[in-house]
């Protein structure tokens, strides 16, 4: 047995950490943007919007100031409102299913797989965890129905699927930049990706009050949705190591699968390169254990920070929403699902004294 013997601090996420170690750049790229008085709308979000198309294969990337506002905007955009439904995983913020609710679709909840994702038997995948659904069985039920795919990748920026890349597959996928994602601003932040011409031009209208920008002339209702400029200025800088990013978080990925997946008690995720397609960036390193309530309990005297998403609950599982429907899968996750901390200011030394932890918990 695997005995921890100095107690250490390993928060959930390291907010100041995020910052500080790169500090000076952040301050430059502050005082760049204040210095021009480029608040609104300038060129650090244009560059921005241009380099993440590039990336993404796309033809149009547009900022927005978060997912939600995108995801609603993108279903807007693609035609979708009152007398549709929008199909989507319980296992899920609850900003999914509102982007429905609030263009008078009404939301349906469906159960999820073993992977924690969308049940390919139904429809708006939501790319968790830094996971991309079995697209090829959403994109043949859509195409046997006739129906829209919008993506909810706000955790699934990078991410892929036989090669192809999470928010591509539809007529549009959205991104959340929130400040703990893989790429995460110092706020609010959000982007649509589609290469669809005339959503893209309705998403830029939706999110300007309406107003095309070369004429400044209101062509209907809109929102105030945009992506701060000083936000895509330090987007674009994080976006320069996406991919160095991406990589360490999958070698933490693949030392939490070393120390800890002989531990019968766990269910663990996919590791890096375990199924040839998908290729996972880890967005969250989500288990289920045993006993997990007491687990967590364990690890905080350890100083170790652990997160159940949501407050523990699925969608359908908060009353006053109004769903009637019983998701056995989704459950159960809820009863065993654990996340470990997953990010960059977490070091191999960390992992260690956090799996060290776990296994004395379970006694091995």
């Amino acid at each position: 047995m695997t005995s921890v013997r100095t107690a250490r601090s390993v928060p959930f996420f390291n907010y100041q950490k995020a910052f500080t170690a790169n500090e000076e750049e952040y301050v430059a790229i502050f005082r760049d943007v204040l210095r021009r008085g480029a608040f609104i709308m300038q060129q650090d979000l244009e560059r921005f919007e241009q380099n993440l198309a590039h990336y993404l294969g796309v033809k149009h990337v547009v900022g927005m100031a978060n997912c939600t506002d995108a995801l609603m905007i993108a279903l807007r955009a693609a035609g979708v409102g009152p007398g549709d439904e929008v199909v989507f995983p319980s296992h899920t913020m609850v900003a999914s299913p509102s982007s429905a609710f609030f263009v008078g679709a009404p939301p349906v909840p469906v159960d999820c797989g073993p992977d924690h994702l969308i049940d390919p038997a139904a429809i708006m995948p939501v790319q968790l965890n830094g996971r991309t659904a079995d697209m090829d069985a959403i994109g043949s039920i859509a195409d046997r129905h006739g129906l829209l795919i919008v993506e909810d990748s706000a955790q699934g920026l990078g991410s892929r699927f036989r090669g192809k890349l999470a928010g591509t597959f539809g007529i549009a996928g959205t991104y959340s930049f929130y400040p703990a994602k893989i790429l995460g601003c110092f706020g609010d932040g959000g982007a649509l990706a589609t290469n669809d011409d005339e959503v893209a031009r309705r998403t830029r209208l939706y999110r300007d009050h309406g107003r095309d920008a070369r004429t400044g002339e209101v062509e209907m209702w809109g929102l105030n949705s945009r992506l701060d400029n000083f936000q895509a200025a330090v987007l674009d800088f994080q976006f320069r190591d996406y991919q160095t990013i991406i990589n360490r978080r999958r070698t933490i990925a693949s030392l939490y699968q070393e120390l800890l997946g002989d531990i019968e008690q766990l269910v663990m995720p996919p590791a890096p390169d375990s199924d040839p397609a998908h290729f996972d960036t880890f967005q969250n390193y989500e288990i289920e254990a045993e006993r997990r309530d007491a687990l967590r309990a364990f690890l905080k005297e350890r100083g170790v920070g652990t997160l159940v998403q949501w407050g523990g609950k699925a969608v359908h599982q908060f009353m006053a929403l109004g769903f009637k429907v019983r998701l056995p899968n989704t459950e159960r996750l809820f009863e065993r699902c654990l996340m470990l901390p997953m990010n960059l200011t977490v070091s191999d030394d960390d992992v260690h004294y956090i799996a060290g932890a776990i296994r004395e918990f379970y006694g091995c």
